[in-house]
């Protein structure tokens, strides 16, 4: 058996995404001669994310504190940031002052890929998105791409299609969906900016307002029909994947049919709205708190102003309202003075949390279209995976297993680029894909001449 050195990995963040990240590396620990430590604000969680593995280590420090963190990645080999988004970049400061590799499995700002030369200088590796999406997309696209360029073909569209859903068996409620991540995130999808993208060869922008009412319809052979609506800034992908002149590129995300009218009312009435603060002087309820979005009417009902709101055609989507608890007259909402966006996550949460022993479905759907030879050819491209429980999710498993096989590849010397980066290269993409196959994450494609 070959002797590995030791090295050293410190974890920042123990949150829901990092369980299968710090479980694999924990496994791989012993042969490869690794020392694993997780810090994280709640020591608890930290501790059991280790689980007394013999080769783990529970911490509690303010990650966002350089003078915490900095003596802590001095004495590491390979720093994984879970941290929030924001907080990567001054992780990367002291990863180039300090020499120190760093993964993270967030969107690459602007000001992150302007390390790239710093980076190059200090001989580090900063891997960016490395999580799912953004990550397993990337991965599974460029292989298809890389393919297609390869025996000369020229890609002319590429729709790529992510969601985390509720798996089947744990799907009993009328909205088809479970929070199987962030519900802030959630609540507050699409806002910020309007989505774009490029459809033969016209360029689109669409409104937060109008988002969630123009949907592509999908499906999954033995999963059933979805829905996608449109996904941030789509555009950007062409450079990201080397497709600068393809003249359609769409990314989405996915929901089951149905999910996207009903949301779209919340949006309507103004419930998600996260920009000001509702100054009452009593507890909240989830009647109030929908009345108070509806016009007044001196005797008719909050449910029959609803009924009115939604009109004839939308009625059909009233007995998803009624079934989450929007005409409950008891104090829910225990934020003070909340805005819409979190009196809405609050009345949500309580109706869409996962119930003991449900589990939650990742699906990413691509779909290709290339021309070769004056011949037109369409590549579909799916993955279906169900997480193992409610610590080990799908969510989890897919987020946090690409970036430990790129630690694992990272430290055993096999990934051997260097500067701010992203996993769109087959020197990383290949090795990584393989071996998620053996958990079960693998993309079934199939090929058509159109």
């Amino acid at each position: 058996m070959q002797q590995f050195s030791q090295k050293s990995i410190l974890v920042l963040g123990a949150g829901l995404s990092s369980s299968s990240l710090i479980r694999y590396l924990l496994e791989h620990s012993v042969d490869l001669n690794w020392k694993v430590k997780v810090v994280d604000r709640d020591l608890e969680l930290a501790k059991q994310k280790i689980a007394e593995h013999e080769n783990g280590e529970a911490a509690s420090f303010n990650a966002t504190d350089a003078e915490q963190r900095r003596p802590e990645i001095e004495k590491c080999d390979l720093v994984i940031s879970m941290l929030p988004a924001r907080f990567h970049y001054e992780v990367a400061l002291d990863c180039i002052e300090l020499k120190t590799d760093l993964i993270t499995p967030s969107y690459i700002s602007e000001e992150m890929r302007a390390l790239d030369q710093q980076a190059k200088d200090a001989g580090i590796v900063i891997m960016n998105e490395i999580g799912v999406d953004p990550g397993l997309d990337h991965m599974s696209a460029m292989k298809i791409i890389h393919s297609v360029q390869g025996k000369g073909g020229k890609i002319t569209s590429f729709k790529s299609f992510c969601g985390g859903l509720i798996a089947p068996e744990s799907d009993d409620n009328p909205w088809n969906y479970k929070f199987t991540w962030n519900p802030r995130n959630v609540v507050l999808a699409g806002q910020g900016g309007a989505a774009s993208f490029i459809r033969h060869g016209r360029f689109k922008y669409i409104p937060y307002n109008r988002l969630f009412g123009r949907l592509d319809n999908l499906s999954v052979e033995g999963f059933g029909d979805f829905v996608g609506y449109p996904n941030r800034d789509s555009l950007s992908y062409r450079k990201t994947y080397g497709l600068d002149d393809i003249p359609t590129i769409f990314r989405g995300t996915l929901r089951r049919p149905g999910y996207c009218e009903a949301w779209n009312v919340f949006i309507e009435l103004g419930m998600t709205d996260d920009t000001y603060q509702m100054t009452v002087q009593e507890n909240i309820t989830p009647r109030s708190f929908m009345n108070s979005f509806l016009p007044y009417h001196a005797t008719k009902t909050v449910e029959e102003k609803l009924k009115e709101f939604l009109r004839e055609d939308r009625m059909h989507l009233y007995h998803r309202f009624e079934w989450l608890g929007v005409f409950n007259d008891e104090p829910l909402i225990k934020i003070e003075n909340p805005t819409p966006a979190q009196a809405l996550q609050e009345i949500l949460v309580f109706k869409l949390s996962l119930n003991d022993g449900d589990k939650d479905m990742l699906v990413m759907i691509h779909e290709f279209v290339y021309e070769i030879n004056g011949k037109k050819y369409q590549i579909s491209s799916h993955m279906v995976n169900i997480g193992e429980d409610q610590v080990y999710t799908s969510m989890s498993n897919t987020v946090g297993l690409p970036a430990a096989i790129c630690a694992k590849m990272i430290l055993t010397g096999e990934l051997k680029t260097k500067g701010v980066t992203l996993p769109v290269q087959p020197e990383v993409y290949t090795p990584i894909l393989k071996e998620l196959e053996s958990f079960d994450i693998r993309f079934v494609e199939k090929e058509i001449e159109l």
